[in-house]
């Protein structure tokens, strides 16, 4: 029951940056819960995908775009497209820059000139401070205030949550004021299966990152909700070669299975549930030139 002066605000925040600055990581730690994929690879993010997070009265709705760097592949170029069209979304856009650099690199250095021919506001969220002395930290803060005026700087780690909860707090306080687009208790707009497919994915990226770089998706086929409560999930890795197809299954099919069971107790988490995970992997020359991935995974694919 809505108490007196109990006043919902509900609004879209944006979290750009260059490959591996931390979005994802951020994301995870705001809705406080594993919602976007994880690696220390560069553009595993794919969609745009929703994390929601509860500030008192606000809920904040987190769109965890694609790293925008400079794109080659019609898979590359889907993805920025993807990440500047959630920038014009949103209520508020956080430029989460990798503080550990040391300087502004070429992609982020990219980012602000598009936010300033755009018109657009930002706050900045200097992010892998962890360790970093304070006399480090000053001349990187300063480089970015010239290069743009930033609405707010947060020294933070997305890893340890340092300095994270003051930028929840200002987020909070910037939604529009309105009701909420979801339940309370909801922490991602991303449908379950495609969930389920993260998580094996990330495995993939985790387990095979020198073998098998970027050739490699996952799709949930079958999900099966048994009588006894528990969920079988069948779901099929591709690769573009037959080679790497014997890389993800590994000698006697050792990689697969550990991948499988990482990913089931993942998921076991999420779900609070049993879950009976089977895995295939079959090769698909073609599928980042596939149009029915795209519209899986949210992208468009004429841009």
């Amino acid at each position: 029951m809505d108490g007196p002066g109990y006043e919902r605000r509900c609004g879209f925040v944006a979290l750009v940056g260059a490959p591996n600055a931390g979005k994802s990581t951020l994301t995870n730690h705001l809705v406080g819960a594993k919602v976007s994929i994880v690696t220390h690879k560069a553009q595993t993010t794919r969609s745009r995908i929703r994390g929601i997070a509860m500030v008192g009265d606000a809920q904040i709705i987190l769109v965890d775009t694609p790293g925008i760097f400079r794109p080659k592949r019609r898979l590359d170029r889907a993805m920025v497209h993807a990440a500047w069209a959630g920038a014009g979304d949103a209520d508020v856009i956080v430029l989460v820059a990798d503080a550990a650099r040391g300087r502004v690199d070429e992609d982020t250095r990219g980012i602000i000139e598009a936010l300033k021919a755009n018109g657009q506001r930002a706050v900045l969220a200097l992010n892998k401070v962890d360790g970093m002395k304070r006399e480090r930290l000053l001349p990187i803060a300063a480089e970015f205030s010239e290069l743009f005026d930033f609405d707010a700087v947060f020294m933070i780690s997305a890893l340890t949550g340092s300095g994270c909860d003051d930028l929840k707090k200002l987020l909070a306080e910037r939604m529009p004021k309105g009701p909420w687009h979801y339940p309370e208790d909801e922490l991602s707009d991303l449908p379950m299966r495609l969930m389920a497919a993260e998580v094996t994915r990330e495995q993939v990226f985790l387990k095979l990152h020198d073998e098998l770089p970027y050739e490699a998706t996952v799709e949930t086929d079958i999900w099966t909700e048994r009588d006894d409560g528990s969920v079988r999930i069948d779901q099929t890795i591709y690769v573009e070669r037959d080679n790497q197809r014997m890389i993800v299954l590994g000698k006697g099919g050792r990689k697969i299975r550990e991948m499988g069971q990482l990913s089931r107790e993942q998921l076991e988490a999420m779900l609070e549930r049993r879950v009976h995970l089977f895995l295939f992997v079959k090769v698909r020359e073609d599928w980042q030139e596939d149009r029915e991935r795209f519209t899986t995974w949210g992208l468009e694919w004429d841009v």
